[in-house]
């Protein structure tokens, strides 16, 4: 990829991409790699988790991808799904390849305001990926939390990202980790069902228990229901969001749903503000 940008400038301009250097490339899964990102001049700001940037291809276009997670120093990392031609391009980028990152934009997940309480993560498919660093967060700073619940889905055992992070959360005696595929095969060991099945298995104290989901909206839809029919409040119950952002700062309107703009309001938001509004059809 050809960079166009100086590596000494600093762009002050929100639609101006920054330059980074690809430094590290994990396969995930069949389409998705996780790439490591080192800034060539100055940095963005260090992201939140539950941020998303603006990853460009260069020549090709830019899309946005969740943070999945932010190193010491001034790495960040995103997990990219080759799903179109920016995204596919993104995906076979080998290290030392240039990309432009603008951000970080958006909400994010208020880990801060959780604490001392329960935290319940939920995540389907990808959507593990900008949940990943709220799981470093609450095992960096474990004390800080009571019961800590990790439930994770997937359409089948390949499918499932950061296997083996995921695998040494399930040997840790610091949280619970499930795991669930909705397909399984004859090596699978886990749970067989979507990821709302296992909220039933958890213990739930509704006054002092904050959920965080990330994952398609069907998903969303299902699993708040299930946190919401065991008491938890909808202020309590936190998603994030993805829809077709393409600006980044509220500018385009592509990412609208109703009255909010998923890129300048979210990506994460209470049920209690998107929930009415998922409810409704065509909007």
């Amino acid at each position: 990829m050809a960079l166009a940008l100086p590596a000494d400038v600093r762009p002050a301009d929100a639609m101006v991409p920054v330059p980074y250097r690809v430094v590290g490339r994990a396969r995930e899964t069949a389409d998705t790699v996780t790439l490591s990102l080192e800034p060539v001049g100055s940095p963005i700001v260090t992201p939140a988790p539950g941020q998303f940037n603006m990853l460009y291809a260069f020549g090709v276009g830019e899309v946005p991808i969740s943070i999945s997670g932010i190193d010491a120093g001034q790495r960040v990392r995103h997990t990219v799904r080759a799903v179109g031609a920016v995204s596919q391009e993104l995906c076979a980028a080998e290290a030392g390849a240039m990309v432009g990152v603008r951000g970080p934009f958006g909400t994010d997940w208020g880990i801060d305001s959780a604490a001392g309480g329960d935290v319940i993560v939920i995540a389907g498919g990808i959507g593990l990926a900008p949940l990943r660093p709220v799981v470093h967060e609450l095992l960096r700073n474990r004390r800080r939390f009571r019961r800590v619940t990790v439930l994770v889905g997937a359409r089948s055992p390949e499918e499932l990202v950061f296997r083996g992070e995921v695998a040494s959360w399930q040997a840790s005696a610091r949280i619970t980790v499930r795991t669930t595929v909705d397909y399984a095969t004859a090596a699978w060991k886990g749970d067989v069902g979507v990821v709302p099945t296992l909220i039933e298995r958890v213990t739930i104290d509704p006054e002092v228990t904050t959920v965080m989901i990330c994952g398609p909206e069907v998903m969303l839809r299902f699993t708040a229901a299930e946190v919401l029919g065991r008491g938890v409040a909808a202020e309590r119950v936190r998603v994030s969001m993805e829809r077709n952002v393409q600006c980044g700062v509220g500018r385009c309107g592509h990412c609208q749903l109703g009255p909010v703009l998923i890129c300048l309001h979210g990506p994460v938001f209470p049920w209690s503000r998107v929930g009415p509004l998922l409810a409704r059809r065509e909007l």
